[in-house]
């Protein structure tokens, strides 16, 4: 006779179930891993848009997808890697870590920050439901210039302009819950010389934010209001200046581009000096030069507009400005690379994405010093000099930071490792898919060849470089592959791994791996920003 099972004493909370669990949860740990999970699964999507629009530029004069598909997908292809993959997923990263890295136990805001996740997924939805609207998705490229986004037929743009609401309310509820758990929760002995530099970063991202996002919400409310016919802020036959919106945007636009680069770069600073076997290079150098590039992103949006016809003076400063900004730039990759010398060097597959960070990030960097130059830029501008440009600084900025990131704190998310085979042909599959693929972009636009355009002229050399770029994505979609088949392969048969599998330094490692929902039973008390090496220094020295 089967035995008899008793009833629990008391009711078990629905929100304890294995999907209300998650759907309910104010763990700052769970909703890490769901904006995680989320991101990745739009960069998926928007990664499909991608190999669809080389498809049609493999070769001149394809008709693979018409002129208006084409519009509507390198529309959301920007507009989903920007605002549904990389500022997403930093904020994952920053949920799950920030508090563990501080020795909190949760956000300042549980709540708030379930919102914010939840508010991002109805963004996203709304973003790529578009697609199925009346005359399809927004198609006016993802910065939306008027007056062509204000005339656009269909309901795609509209939804386009309320999905990015929704994303900035998004963001700014999570970038305030950032700033306040930073600033107030912090453990004992946790100065701001001891703070993580990922943490530094995340400070400054999250800053910037609350800086920025208004100014898009404005403009984007404006532009809303243009296309219901109350208004003529944008659109010049009516008195209204398409340029207002070109400064609005930029304004928030450039700090952007800082909001998913900083993340990067505080992982690398992570991510160096684990691998190297060495403390990071210049901590207080790193740390400031943090700051002082978030400062001077708020000073360059006009970099974006030489070619509209500013005063010379205001073109000779934004030149100016813009160079400026490299020098904090330099002094975190010299830093990188200083850390790295005649270090221990351990090529594990986060290193390697990091390694391979500085290097295209670093090609990125120099053709943004050429576009700071604006007689250069006057003859690049929209070209495809900077596409090439722009999948440097935030693919192979970016998204290789991400990737570091993700190799090197899997094991504390999940328990487990990622493996290092798979990891491997991810990373070289994506390393030489990348630089086929958008290298010779850097040719085409100095040929000439236009950016969102869906055909192009019978030419040999346009003909060349186009069919070697196309290659080159679909090599990096085998990469992408490795690393799915990396996550599936993992999640049972990955290396199971203790509290610390590689030897770091900061406090998430001091955790179990996953950590308990309340993180800590004890937190140690913080007397560097290496406090893990102090620990284990003192456990040594009493053992001896």
């Amino acid at each position: 006779m089967a035995a008899r099972t008793e009833p629990p004493p008391y009711p078990v909370p629905w929100t304890q179930g294995r999907v209300a669990g998650w759907v309910a949860t104010v763990d700052h740990k769970r909703i890490g891993v769901l904006y995680i999970i989320t991101s990745l699964v739009f960069f998926l999507a928007g990664g499909v848009m991608a190999l669809l629009m080389r498809t049609q530029l493999a070769t001149p004069d394809t008709d693979f997808i018409t002129r208006d598909s084409y519009n509507q997908l390198f529309t959301m292809h920007g507009t989903t890697m920007i605002f549904l993959v990389v500022v997403p997923i930093f904020a994952g990263f920053a949920n799950y870590l920030v508090p563990l890295m501080i020795g909190a136990r949760d956000m300042a805001f549980p709540r708030l920050n379930a919102l914010s996740y939840w508010l991002f997924l109805l963004g996203g939805i709304v973003l790529l439901g578009s697609f199925f609207a009346e005359e399809g998705a927004a198609r006016s490229g993802w910065t939306a210039y008027p007056p062509f986004s204000a005339y656009a037929s269909g309901n795609g743009q509209d939804l386009w302009i309320v999905g990015l609401h929704i994303l900035s309310i998004s963001s700014l509820t999570g970038a305030i819950n950032f700033i306040a758990t930073i600033h107030n929760m912090r453990t004992a002995g946790m100065s701001w010389m001891r703070l993580p530099l990922f943490v530094w970063a995340i400070e400054i991202y999250a800053a910037l934010l609350v800086i920025v996002l208004p100014a898009l919400t404005a403009g984007l409310t404006m532009l809303l209001l243009d296309r219901t016919g109350w208004t003529n802020f944008f659109i010049p036959d009516e008195g209204g200046s398409s340029l207002l919106y070109q400064h609005v945007f930029w304004f928030f636009g450039h700090p952007e581009v800082y909001v998913m680069i900083l993340p990067a770069m505080g992982i690398i600073s992570e991510v160096i000096p684990v691998f190297s076997r060495k403390p990071i290079f210049g901590y207080k150098a790193i740390a400031f030069s943090t700051v002082a590039i978030g400062f001077y992103s708020l000073l360059v949006w006009g970099h974006h507009m030489f070619t509209v016809g500013l005063p010379f003076g205001l073109q000779i400063w934004f030149m100016l400005a813009s160079l400026t900004i490299a020098v904090p730039t330099g002094v975190k990759i010299f830093n990188w690379i200083a850390t790295t010398w005649r270090g221990n060097l351990i090529f594990d597959t986060a290193m390697l994405w990091a390694l391979g960070f500085i290097g295209v990030f670093t090609i990125g960097g120099l053709s943004g010093i050429f576009l700071a130059i604006f007689p250069f830029d006057w003859q690049v501008h929209d070209t495809y000099f900077i596409v090439a440009h722009l999948h440097y600084v935030l693919f192979g900025g970016s998204m290789f930071g991400i990737f570091a990131g993700l190799y090197y704190w899997w094991p504390k998310m999940f328990g487990r490792r990622l493996g290092e085979r798979l990891g491997k042909w991810h990373f070289w599959l994506t390393l030489v898919g990348f630089n086929l693929a958008f290298f010779p972009q850097h040719f085409l636009g100095l040929l000439g060849m236009p950016r969102r355009v869906y055909t192009y002229r019978d030419d040999d050399l346009w003909t060349a470089y186009n069919l070697v770029s196309t290659a080159g994505s679909y090599v990096m979609g085998l990469g992408i592959l490795a690393f799915v088949a990396n996550v599936v392969w993992s999640r049972k048969h990955g290396e199971r791994v203790g509290h610390d599998p590689w030897l770091a330094d900061t406090l998430e490692w001091y955790a179990t791996s996953p950590p308990p929902p309340h993180n800590f039973d004890k937190v140690p008390y913080v007397t560097s920003a290496r406090p893990l090496r102090d620990l284990r220094r003192r456990m040594a020295e009493q053992d001896s």
